[in-house]
């Protein structure tokens, strides 16, 4: 059991049987009654985001994630199968429950992270940084560039972010999965 004194961002609840991940919260004090806290949580299973307001000091469930390395390997158009790294089993993981943001950056033999509750996966999140080829981009201009100036590119997943003029095509970069932003080049 935790109180609402220990809600963090990524904490995982327990809440009516389902698993819901902390995404935001905020404690507040208003002048006239007991404090309360306000929180954002994200639906583990289905990634449905709801608003919630717990009192202040309210006992809730938290649950216990352990992570485990998994591998993509391939998708049959609808679901998205992983091996998980201990057991050798393909998990088949729904498009809808990895989320637009994380599809945009995910490629075959990637390296990513399988959330398990109760000796099963139930999710997977992608690294943080991950390096990429970029397979489209305009040349860069030389001159006029003081301030140092962006031009979009494609990735070999089909993302497209903003990267330093100098890039060319073929290159591999390193990417913010979670900004969506250029961070450097990729050592080959």
């Amino acid at each position: 059991m935790a109180s609402t004194a220990d809600f963090r961002n990524g904490l995982v609840l327990e809440i009516d049987g389902q698993l819901w991940t902390i995404v935001y919260f905020q404690h507040v004090k208003p002048g006239k009654g007991g404090a309360f806290v306000r929180t954002k949580l994200k639906n583990v299973l289905t990634g449905a985001v709801v608003d919630r307001t717990y009192r202040a000091g309210e006992k809730v469930t938290d649950v216990r994630l352990e992570r485990r390395p998994v591998t993509y390997s391939y998708s049959d158009g609808q679901l998205y199968h992983f091996m998980d790294q201990q057991t050798y089993e393909m998990i088949p993981i729904s498009g809808d429950l990895l989320g637009e943001d994380q599809l945009r950056y995910l490629k075959e033999n990637m390296e990513c992270e399988g959330l398990v509750h109760d000796g099963t996966v139930i999710s997977v999140e992608l690294p943080q940084f991950v390096e990429l080829v970029v397979t489209q981009t305009d040349p860069g201009f030389k001159g006029d560039t003081a301030q140092g100036g962006t031009k979009p590119a494609t990735l070999e997943t089909g993302a497209v972010i903003q990267v330093p003029l100098f890039i060319e095509e073929g290159e591999v970069v390193k990417v913010d999965r979670r900004e969506e932003k250029y961070l450097t080049r990729a050592s080959s």
